[in-house]
């Protein structure tokens, strides 16, 4: 099993993309192929699906979707394919609070998903669906894109915002990684 692979994409098609890393070209199964770039460097999050004669790497950015996914495929009749087209068309915080509201009508907007669907989906997760190992994660990597987002809007170039947000302590508040981020860049 994988938890992450950390490497540069080096190919995209509509169904996957391929992660190289060390020498090794990785097939990611992804929601949004087209919502990578090729040559970019990034880590994405896997799930490894052994069924019969399937064998299939599935990729994520983030934990959270990773973590819906698997909650999704334990659902009755939602299977890997279906689990990943919910997450290609809606967040993973809306996902989960339609499931939490019991808001079928959201889920059968999704291809593929029926009314019997949604009330199976909304059956089995509702009360289950935690990212508490995750939310400290989610909530760092949200100070992170709004300390990127401001400092963009402040007219820094995001190559060089790249290099600063590896320093900074994502522990702190917004307001304080960004004065920490600016002292860094007009040095």
């Amino acid at each position: 099993m994988y938890e992450y692979i950390i490497g540069e994409i080096t190919k995209i098609t509509p169904k996957y993309i391929v992660v190289e890393n060390n020498g090794i070209g990785y097939i990611l199964i992804v929601a949004n192929p087209y919502s990578f770039k090729i040559g970019e460097k990034i880590k994405v999050y896997t799930y490894q699906y052994i069924r019969e004669q399937i064998n299939d790497l599935y990729g994520f950015k983030e934990e959270e979707a990773k973590a819906l996914f698997i909650k999704l495929i334990s659902v009755s009749g939602i299977g890997p394919k279906s689990a990943l087209s919910i997450l290609a068309s809606g967040s993973v915080s809306r996902i989960a609070e339609a499931i939490e509201a019991r808001d079928d009508s959201y889920l059968k907007k999704f291809p593929g998903i029926g009314p019997k669907a949604a009330q199976q989906i909304i059956l089995d997760l509702k009360g289950k669906i935690s990212f508490d190992e995750v939310s400290v994660v989610a909530t760092q990597s949200q100070k992170m894109n709004d300390v990127e987002e401001a400092l963009i809007s402040l007219g820094y170039a995001k190559k060089d915002i790249q290099k600063t947000l590896g320093k900074l302590d994502s522990d702190k508040e917004v307001g304080d990684i960004i004065k920490d981020a600016l002292r860094l860049l007009t040095k």
